[in-house]
C-alpha cells in the first residue's frame, strides 16, 4: 500500500496571469513587458498573443465553478503587476486589484484554497523602462507593490510566493533572449538573478511586518544527471549546470550563499557581491515550491553557454511536445534532496505536468489524453514516494488548469487539463481532467 498523503493536504491547479486572463489593459491595468515583447516580430510563435488568452478576466465565475466541479482544494494564480499598480509604482488601481480580491472571494466561496504569486514573469513596461531587474531599485519597488498585495489580500490568501523561477527570468529572459526582454548578456544576467533575490528577501521582510500566514519562493528545478559511461568532464559540466539552474537561487536565500561554481560559470561577467549583502539574502522563508517537469542527462559540450553541457536524448524514454524526459523518479528524488539540503521545510509540488498533442477542438465534447493521464498519475505516485522517504510535502498542483498561452511558443503547445478551444474559448475537461478529480476525491489513496 502507498503512503497515504498527509491530513489537509492541497489538490490544486496552477496557472499565470498573462498565459490566461486577457484583457490586458482593461480597467486602467498599465502596459505590461510581454505585451510589448509579444509584439515584437518574430519573438512568439505565429505572432501570438495574451490579448485574449482564456478569457479568464471576464470569465473568472464559472472558471471558478468549473474548478470547483473538479473538485479542488487549491488554485495557485498569479497576480499581474501591472494591473495593480500601472506604473509599477506609487499609484493603485483599485478596478485592477478588485478582480484578485473578486477572484479570492470567489475561491473561499468554493471552499478553494487561494495560492497567491506576485511575480510571474510579467513586469510593468514602466519599470522594464527604467532598467527592470538591473536597476538597483528594484527590490525596493517589488516590497512596495507586495505591500499593496498583502494589504488587500492577505486576510484571505493563507499562502504568498514571492516569485516564480527566478532562474527563468534570468536564463530566457537575459542570457538566451527567447523571453520578455529578450535579452543576451551573461553580464546582465548575473545582475539579474541577484536584484530577484534581493527582492524576494525584500518582500518577505515585507510580509513579516504585516502578514498573517505564511510566504515563500517557487523554483524550477531539473536534476542533472549523467550516463553511465560519463566522462569526468561530463560529471563536471553536470556539477555546473546544477549550480546554475538548481542551486543558483535556493543556496542564498535560505544559506546565505552563492554556490561557488558560479564563478567558472559567468567567469569574468561574475560580480562577486560583497559577502554581507549575500548573507542578507538569507531570509527565513516558510514554503518552498518546487516546479517540475523534466530531468537532464547531460554530457560536456564547450559549444553550449554559459554551461558547457547539453541533454542528450535517452533510448526508450517518453518524450512531451516540449522535448523533455517523462521521469518521475527525479520529481521524488528533487523534494527528498530538497528536504534535506534545506533544513526540512514544508514543500509544495507548485507546477507539474506536461505538453501532449491535443486537438485544436474537442470531439463529440471529448478530448482524450492518455499520456497526461499516464504523467499525472506516475507523479503523484512519485510525490507519494516522496512522502514515504520523509519529505514534508503538503500539496501538489498540476500545471494547467487551462490550455493557455505558452509564452513563445504561442498557442501551439498544450498543457492543460480541461481543453481551451482558441476559437470559440469552450471548456472542455480532457481525461486527464477527470482522472484528477478521481484522484483528488479518493485522496490520492488508490492510485
Amino acid at each position: 500500500m502507498r503512503q497515504p498523503f498527509p491530513p489537509g493536504f492541497l489538490w490544486g491547479c496552477a496557472t499565470s496571469a498573462y498565459q490566461i486572463e486577457g484583457s490586458p489593459l482593461a480597467d486602467g491595468a498599465g502596459v505590461s513587458n510581454w505585451h510589448r515583447f509579444v509584439r515584437t516580430p518574430g519573438r512568439v510563435l505565429g505572432g501570438d498573443t495574451g490579448d485574449v488568452a482564456c478569457d479568464h478576466y471576464r470569465r473568472m465565475k464559472d472558471d471558478v465553478a468549473l474548478m470547483r466541479a473538479l473538485g479542488l482544494t487549491a488554485y495557485r494564480f498569479s497576480i499581474a503587476w501591472n494591473r495593480v499598480m500601472p506604473d509599477g509604482r506609487g499609484r493603485v488601481n483599485a478596478a485592477g486589484l478588485g478582480f484578485y480580491e473578486r477572484l479570492v472571494d470567489e475561491l473561499l466561496a468554493a471552499g478553494i484554497t487561494p495560492m497567491a504569486t506576485l511575480h510571474h514573469w510579467d513586469l510593468p513596461a514602466a519599470l522594464d523602462d527604467r532598467g527592470g531587474w538591473l536597476n538597483p531599485d528594484m527590490p525596493g519597488w517589488f516590497a512596495d507593490y507586495a505591500q499593496v498585495c498583502f494589504n488587500a489580500l492577505d486576510d484571505r490568501v493563507p499562502l504568498w510566493a514571492t516569485l516564480n523561477e527566478p532562474w527563468v527570468i534570468a536564463d530566457q529572459g537575459f542570457v538566451h533572449g527567447a523571453l520578455a526582454p529578450g535579452h543576451k548578456s551573461a553580464f546582465e544576467a548575473a545582475i539579474v538573478a541577484h536584484r530577484l533575490m534581493q527582492a524576494h528577501a525584500a518582500a518577505v521582510q515585507a510580509y513579516r511586518a504585516i502578514g498573517r500566514h505564511r510566504i515563500g519562493l517557487v523554483v524550477n528545478i531539473e536534476p542533472k544527471h549523467v550516463a553511465a559511461d560519463a566522462t569526468d568532464a561530463d560529471r563536471h559540466a553536470a556539477r555546473l549546470a546544477d549550480a546554475y539552474m538548481n542551486r543558483q537561487y535556493l543556496d542564498p536565500a535560505l544559506l546565505g550563499s552563492y554556490p561557488d561554481e558560479l564563478r567558472e560559470v559567468f567567469g569574468e561577467a561574475w560580480p562577486d557581491w560583497p559577502a554581507a549583502e549575500v548573507e542578507a539574502l538569507k531570509t527565513p522563508v516558510d514554503f518552498l515550491g518546487l516546479n517540475y517537469y523534466t530531468r537532464a542527462v547531460v554530457r560536456h559540450d564547450a559549444r553550449a553557454w554559459p554551461v558547457p553541457a547539453a541533454p542528450q536524448r535517452q533510448p526508450g524514454g517518453i518524450y512531451t511536445e516540449t522535448g523533455w524526459e517523462l521521469h518521475p523518479q527525479s520529481l521524488a528524488d528533487t523534494l527528498v534532496w530538497m528536504h534535506e539540503r534545506y533544513g526540512g521545510l514544508p514543500l509544495y509540488v507548485t507546477e507539474n505536468g506536461a505538453a501532449f498533442y491535443d486537438p485544436p477542438t474537442a470531439i463529440a465534447g471529448e478530448v482524450n489524453d492518455p499520456l497526461r493521464v499516464h504523467y499525472l498519475r506516475t507523479h503523484i505516485a512519485a510525490v507519494q514516494d516522496a512522502i514515504a522517504r520523509g519529505a514534508d510535502v503538503r500539496g501538489y498542483c498540476a500545471w494547467s488548469l487551462f490550455d493557455n498561452l505558452e509564452w513563445a511558443l504561442g498557442y501551439a503547445k498544450r498543457f492543460g487539463l480541461v481543453h481551451v478551444d482558441f476559437q470559440t474559448l469552450q471548456r472542455t475537461p480532457k481525461a486527464s481532467a477527470r482522472f484528477y478529480a478521481e484522484v483528488i476525491a479518493a485522496h490520492g489513496a488508490n492510485l
